[in-house]
């Protein structure tokens, strides 16, 4: 009786596959050099295939369910063993569990740019990553084309072929899509499409298929990012002619608050007088606004001096007032003068703006 149960022992009697990982597409069942009990279950679970295998030729597939082995649903290994009709005995063959649900952690990009004509920048250089999905459609075609022998193949042998070959059609996807590159962020889910596309016919020979190609990211080199950064400024401050106005405008008021500043009115009506011929120019060639008409600049701003006399303050005076004192000798080169923007009283020959009153009049003498 032992020696029968050691003989029962031999024979497997239920063949399925519990898939604890999330990556294996095909796991051979061990049978290592046992047989299989003719009336053995068959267990087949969605979303799998079990292929039986004679001597390195694909016999009889099965699809989910329960299946109980016998020569009347395994025509064709009964026919490469030439069993007869009710053949009872076990045999030995291999059987494949293709695993036929999606695959949709697998990730590709480019490792190097990828040149393209865009048709508002010309040539550019583009770089994009993003996702898909994989999928088996015919577990015969795919154990022949690229399983093999080998007893469990995973989603990562065949990754780096797909990621290979979605880079590859990428180039003719962007160039056929016809878009510029700054409406290319709103197109990238067509793209994505015309890539699963063109890849489905390619893959059908091998049973595989890919369900969906995503395309996450588009870009640029940095080089091109800072040019776009550049145009979209210019596209923000719009009309020239509007801004350098405003400029100026903030300019005078900022004199304005600072009487004392020499020069600055000056250099304002200057710069107005330049701002307005640049912003006709660009106006009448490239906007088409009219010509903004030419104003005169405004008068120079006159600082005011006042003068410490005997411990009293006087003035308010301009230059030409001071020029008198210093010839009628009420003022002299040690006399206290201050303005608008001077931190403190200072003697008058030692003001820059003052200097040149003194420039004929003798230095004290010698005590």
């Amino acid at each position: 009786m032992a020696m029968l149960d050691k003989i029962r022992g031999e024979f497997i009697d239920i063949v399925e596959w519990l898939d604890g990982s999330r990556d294996t597409i095909v796991w051979r069942f061990p049978r290592y050099h046992n047989e299989i009990k003719m009336g053995a279950r068959l267990v087949v679970r969605e979303s799998q295939v079990a292929v039986f295998v004679n001597e390195g030729t694909i016999a009889d597939a099965f699809g989910p369910g329960t299946h109980i082995l016998h020569t009347q649903n395994l025509p064709v290994l009964s026919t490469l063993k030439g069993w007869k009709y009710g053949f009872e005995s076990p045999f030995k063959a291999e059987v494949y569990f293709v695993n036929t649900r999606q695959f949709t952690d697998l990730k590709w990009g480019t490792q190097n740019p990828v040149i393209v004509r865009d048709p508002e920048f010309g040539m550019v250089r583009l770089r994009a990553y993003g996702a898909y999905a994989l999928r088996i459609l015919d577990a015969r075609r795919f154990l022949t084309e690229l399983v093999g022998t080998d007893p469990e193949f995973r989603s990562e042998e065949v990754a780096g072929y797909l990621q290979q070959l979605i880079v590859s059609r990428l180039t003719s996807a962007l160039a056929s899509a016809h878009v510029s590159l700054l409406d290319m962020a709103a197109h990238q889910e067509a793209i994505g499409r015309q890539l699963t596309e063109v890849l489905a016919e390619q893959l059908a020979p091998m049973g595989l298929g890919l369900p969906a190609v995503i395309v996450e990211n588009i870009s640029v080199p940095p080089e091109v990012e800072q040019a776009l950064d550049r145009r979209t400024q210019m596209g923000i401050i719009g009309d020239l002619q509007r801004y350098t106005t405003f400029q100026t405008a903030n300019a005078i008021e900022d004199a304005a608050r600072n009487p004392g500043a020499a020069g600055v009115g000056t250099g304002l009506g200057v710069g107005m007088l330049f701002g307005q011929r640049l912003g006709g120019a660009v106006d009448g060639n490239a906007v088409g606004h009219a010509p903004v008409p030419v104003q005169p600049p405004p008068l120079p701003v006159t600082p005011q001096w006042y003068v410490g006399v005997a411990g009293s303050q006087q003035g308010p005076f301009d230059l030409g007032a001071l020029a008198g004192q210093v010839g009628a000798g009420a003022m002299t080169r040690d006399t206290l003068v201050w303005r608008a923007g001077m931190a403190q009283w200072a003697p008058a020959a030692d003001t820059p703006e003052l200097a040149h009153l003194f420039a004929h009049t003798p230095p004290p003498m010698p005590r």
